[in-house]
């Protein structure tokens, strides 16, 4: 008969290892190999009960220190058969609900209502409203309790029968070498009660599908990426739990003309060559509606004209932010523009001493026109 390995090579940790390190070895190795994620593999079931005797002793000041000291003879039930079984009560510490042991009164009873699952819904605003906030009606299909048995799923007032499958626990035990696992029943699907004369509207689920129309407000200042939770708006419990949640997950639109940075608004103004240079004063669209614009003279393509507070309100409470405008020199092409205007900028383009391309005079092509 092989000689059994050492426990230390097992948990893959060093004699002088912690406890917390011995723990957490063992932790790793059970979740591993336990056999509700290798179902029908013997070697992952050999190696789950080989970490499991490793913790065992090494767990225990007592029997570590005998251990180091004379090795599998000094521990009492060498081996992977005789070891006191009584040592997984505190395993459940250590794998928390990741499965239960058999050993104790661990189990969970079952029969309390199952939560209302939660709904998302993806809204689109325009960028207005999402600026000043606004009050939409969503159309949502969700599973609400059924009317005609108030949710009991039973036909005429019936009550649901304890299951037999499970007892009314809810859960199934499997036993498995020494330990005991512990599943949902499949008769009863963890509910611990099965409807036996089924409400012929909802056929004994206790729920039916609907269509609601649920008005959210939308705070003024949200963005893409927005989140809004309405409690209570999700899908109805079964069995009388709880009824979960919507969440309405906000898409800004993009603005034909405004681009949105934050809280702050930007935009681009045309100007005219001559707007630029001797300045004007503008009307220019903003989000608060139409504003007056101070352009002073000399301004350059890329300049920024921010208007204070014409902006988007902020979610935080800290105020609006900005409109900012850009500049930018509209330069139109020849032809586009008349024989005049050409004339007379090439005329500017000399008082200026700046070179550019010699064009034919109005009066040289009306010379060749008649002659």
């Amino acid at each position: 008969m092989p000689s059994p390995r050492d426990y230390y090579a097992i948990l893959g940790v060093d004699r002088e290892a912690s406890q917390q390190e011995v723990k957490s070895a063992y932790r790793k190795l059970a979740v591993r190999f336990h056999p509700d994620r290798n179902s029908g593999d013997s070697v992952a079931e050999e190696k789950f009960k080989e970490a499991a005797e490793a913790y065992a002793v090494l767990s225990d000041t007592e029997k570590r220190a005998r251990y180091d000291r004379f090795g599998h003879r000094g521990v009492a039930g060498g081996g992977f058969g005789g070891f006191d079984p009584t040592v997984f009560g505190d395993f459940s510490d250590i794998l928390g609900d990741f499965f239960e042991f058999g050993f104790g009164n661990h189990g969970r009873r079952s029969g309390a209502g199952q939560p209302g699952a939660d709904l998302r819904y993806e809204l689109h605003l325009e960028l207005e409203k999402a600026a000043f906030g606004a009050e939409e009606n969503l159309e949502i299909p969700r599973l609400e309790t059924c009317e005609s048995c108030s949710g009991s799923g039973g036909a005429d007032g019936a009550e649901a029968e304890v299951c037999r499958g499970c007892g009314g626990r809810g859960q199934v035990r499997l036993s498995q070498g020494f330990f005991t696992v512990a599943r949902t029943c499949p008769q009863c699907g963890g509910e611990g009660r099965i409807v036996t004369h089924p409400c012929r509207s909802c056929r004994g689920e206790g729920r039916l599908e609907k269509r609601r129309t649920i008005q959210v407000k939308i705070p003024a200042g949200v963005d893409t990426g927005t989140r809004l939770r309405l409690s209570g708006e999700g899908e109805h419990g079964r069995r009388g739990g709880r009824t979960g949640d919507l969440y309405v997950d906000i898409v800004v639109e993009q603005h034909q003309h405004f681009h949105r940075e934050g809280p702050h608004i930007l935009s681009e103004v045309e100007l005219a060559f001559p707007q630029a240079v001797l300045g004007a004063e503008l009307e220019v669209e903003t989000l608060h509606g139409e504003v007056m614009l101070e352009i002073p003279p000399g301004t350059k393509d890329g300049t920024r004209f921010r208007l204070k507070g014409k902006g988007i309100e902020q979610l935080n409470g800290f105020g609006k932010g900005d409109h900012i405008i850009v500049a930018r020199l509209s330069v139109p092409h020849p032809r586009n523009l008349s024989d005049e205007e050409l004339e007379l900028l090439r005329e500017l383009a000399q008082l200026g001493g700046s070179e550019v391309k010699e064009g034919r005079r109005v009066f040289d092509r009306v010379k060749d026109l008649f002659g």
